[in-house]
């Protein structure tokens, strides 16, 4: 008909029409639990080990893979095969399913009866699945919504991803709409027969979503079935590739896979751009050192003789981190208070003016930090992240990562002992940034940092203000800060770090 026509051009755009060229750009991921495991390695689905340029931003967006075809046709399969086969450790698998839009009341009745129909455009989200992959595809931290198909409703908590060097995203209206359709770099539509997709459609809606045998097939037949038609099965023709026979085609899989892999090798961030950034300009003003009183010189003394027993290692490097935490609250925005005193009098005093205070710790080392923070703040909130360098790529890559609810609306202390070329430190504020967090609530916190780590993090991030108690002038060829203090967290926690660490706290070394 006519309407259908127009329905159809409304949502996807004809074929031969062409869209202005753009960058595409990769970035890395990781932070919930593993998508799956192989012989060989954990493949995540969350999170994300990004690589950003001497200016702070990333040298590529995530590349997205946009997975099409009817229901039950095997687009879940396929998506882990070519994860499987991508052998690129930082996946999202998005599914347009957790996308439905939440029904009203009358259309919950139709759904318990099987007579609401899922299988058609206005049945997704399509505004917030756009806003989601635009920024996930820029890196930055997503919520995505939890969909209960035995009830048909969203449940109450949201899963949250972070990025990803690959993003795949699957549905069977991943082609249908203009918008979404732009942020896909490559397109498969997975062809598998109709007779196939209802037996495997009524095997998964009887055994996993609690459906009886009757309302599966009434529902294939009033809305499956005609929507495959109608606005599934035209999207072919948009896609790049079309996978018939679904995870059987290993052919096209194996296509697909060296494809991505060509796309993903174009840009490979320098780590030598990072570490010589602006080396040789004097000290940025962002930053803030504690000043060398005999005090605080003696205490550099002793935590830096290697002849000091860890006991005292220990005691004093607290002293040492209470007197930083403090010089660091003393440069949090306050603002005039007037109080009244036990005698009743008017005080003219000082309040801080901020929301909150977070801290959070790049571990490991960075959580010996937390103990001098909640002695001086009270209730301070507290989060962790734990980043290590890749050993075959020698990018850093973010492990683990915990941040309290709402922390863009903190002034966050990010605490890491040591900091030597900074790029754990860089990552970190990447991640605080991601969270949305603004760049000049960021205090970058560390007992001992050497001028590389502090001339990157600065010209990267120059709003965000560093503070420590000392800086060296010199890092060697295994990016050990000169003179130095060792290795903090081994000396520390008491172990043995491997000969070739680095000083940039546990984790990373660039």
């Amino acid at each position: 008909s006519n309407s259908s026509a127009e329905s159809l051009d409304r949502l996807y755009p004809a074929v031969g029409s062409t869209k202005p060229p753009r960058k595409r750009t990769t970035s890395q991921c990781k932070s919930e639990p593993p998508l799956l495991r192989t012989s060989k390695r954990t493949i995540y689905t969350a999170g994300r080990p990004p690589w950003y340029n001497e200016h702070g931003t990333q040298s590529k967006e995530a590349f997205v893979i946009g997975l099409g075809g009817g229901s039950a046709s095997g687009k879940t399969t396929v998506a882990t095969m070519i994860i499987e086969a991508l052998d690129v450790p930082w996946v999202v698998l998005l599914s347009m399913d957790s996308f439905y839009k939440v029904l009203t009341k009358q259309q919950q009745e139709q759904a318990a009866s099987n007579d609401f129909n899922f299988d058609h455009p206005d049945a997704f989200d399509f505004d917030l699945i756009i806003a989601t992959l635009k920024k996930l595809k820029q890196g930055k931290s997503v919520k995505i919504p939890i969909y209960d198909f035995t009830t048909h409703s969203r449940k109450k908590e949201w899963k949250t991803l972070y990025g990803a060097n690959v993003i795949i995203f699957e549905g069977i209206m991943a082609f249908a709409d203009k918008e979404l359709l732009k942020l896909l770099d490559l397109k498969i539509f997975v062809d598998t027969d109709s007779d196939i997709r209802l037996v495997r459609r009524l095997r998964r809606d009887i055994s996993e979503r609690g459906r009886d045998i009757e309302g599966v097939i009434k529902q294939y037949n009033k809305f499956v079935k005609p929507a495959f038609d109608q606005y599934i099965q035209p999207t072919m023709r948009l896609a790049d590739i079309v996978v018939p026979r679904g995870s059987g085609n290993t052919v096209a899989i194996d296509l697909i896979v060296q494809h991505v892999h060509s796309q993903l090798e174009e840009v490979r961030a320098a780590q030598a751009a990072l570490a010589s950034a602006h080396q040789c300009h004097p000290l940025p003003q962002t930053l803030s050192v504690l000043k060398s009183t005999p005090q605080v010189r003696g205490m550099h003394t002793i935590i830096r003789n290697k002849e000091t027993s860890r006991d005292e290692f220990i005691f004093y490097s607290k002293r040492l981190m209470r007197l930083l935490i403090e010089h660091a609250l003393s440069l949090l925005p306050f603002q005039s208070c007037t109080v009244q005193t036990p005698q009743g009098h008017d005080y003219e005093g000082r309040t801080y003016s901020g929301k909150q205070i977070t801290g959070v710790s790049i571990l490991r080392a960075g959580e010996t930090m937390e103990p001098a923070l909640r002695a001086v703040c009270k209730d301070v909130r507290i989060g962790t992240i734990l980043i290590q360098t890749n050993c075959n790529t020698g990018e850093p890559e973010l492990h683990y990562l915990r941040l309290p609810k709402d922390i863009s609306e903190d002034h966050v202390i990010l605490m890491d002992c040591t900091v030597s070329t900074g790029a754990a430190a860089m990552m970190a504020v990447r991640v605080l940034l991601d969270h949305d967090v603004p760049e000049d609530k960021i205090f970058l916190l560390s007992l001992l940092m050497a001028e590389m780590g502090v001339h990157s993090v600065a010209y990267a991030f120059p709003r965000v203000k560093i503070i420590t108690t000392a800086v060296d002038k010199k890092v060697n060829d295994l990016f050990r800060i000169i003179p130095g203090i060792g290795n903090f967290g081994d000396r520390y926690f008491g172990t043995d770090a491997p000969p070739d660490w680095s000083d940039d706290e546990d984790a990373l070394s660039t």
